[in-house]
């Protein structure tokens, strides 16, 4: 179940969303990509930093979307500890669709646009933050846009967003 039919969002309406908010953006088309190890074989020609997301929920049912580096290492019991919760799992690929709208491989900060702001805890890495140029899926794997940190930013807000912005060099793995 891969299908961009079902998807609330095309990535194109997405698009044309940061457009009309003027937010520059260069999309890039390549292969489907699920991981970020299948990711590097697109990326070197991806100009600005590339990122890794990861979608999480609490045994409470709160869901958390963590968009970060794709080379900042992370341990997840560090991080429920730095974000003051208790532990987390991944979600599922069901769960996922039903509160970003995407399918696996596809996750990305810029999915707030499906999600009720009430149902998930979107976090950013503050480094990633501070690049000039960053790197998402347009909610589908077989894209990528790049946009400065402040577009992101802007595009969030418009979607009710308010995401946090935090160091998470305090879950680096020992």
């Amino acid at each position: 179940m891969n299908d961009m039919n079902l998807m609330p969002t095309s990535p194109q309406t997405l698009m044309a969303r940061l457009t009309a908010l003027k937010i520059n953006h260069t999309p890039y088309e390549h292969e489907a990509v699920f991981t970020v190890a299948e990711s590097e074989k697109v990326s070197g020609s991806i100009p600005g930093l590339h990122t890794r997301n990861m979608f999480l929920r609490t045994k409470k049912k709160q869901n958390f979307l963590i968009t970060l580096s794709d080379i900042t290492p992370i341990n997840l019991k560090k991080l429920a500890a730095l974000l003051g919760v208790k532990s987390f799992s991944f979600g599922s690929p069901e769960r996922l669709f039903d509160t970003l709208g995407v399918f696996p491989g596809s996750v990305t900060p810029l999915s707030a646009v499906n999600a009720a702001p009430e149902g998930i805890t979107i976090i950013l890495e503050k480094s990633m933050m501070e690049a000039d140029l960053v790197a998402y899926h347009p909610l589908h794997n077989t894209m990528t846009i790049t946009m400065a940190p402040s577009g992101l930013l802007q595009f969030m807000n418009d979607c009710g967003h308010e995401p946090r912005i935090i160091d998470l060099s305090g879950a680096d793995p020992d």
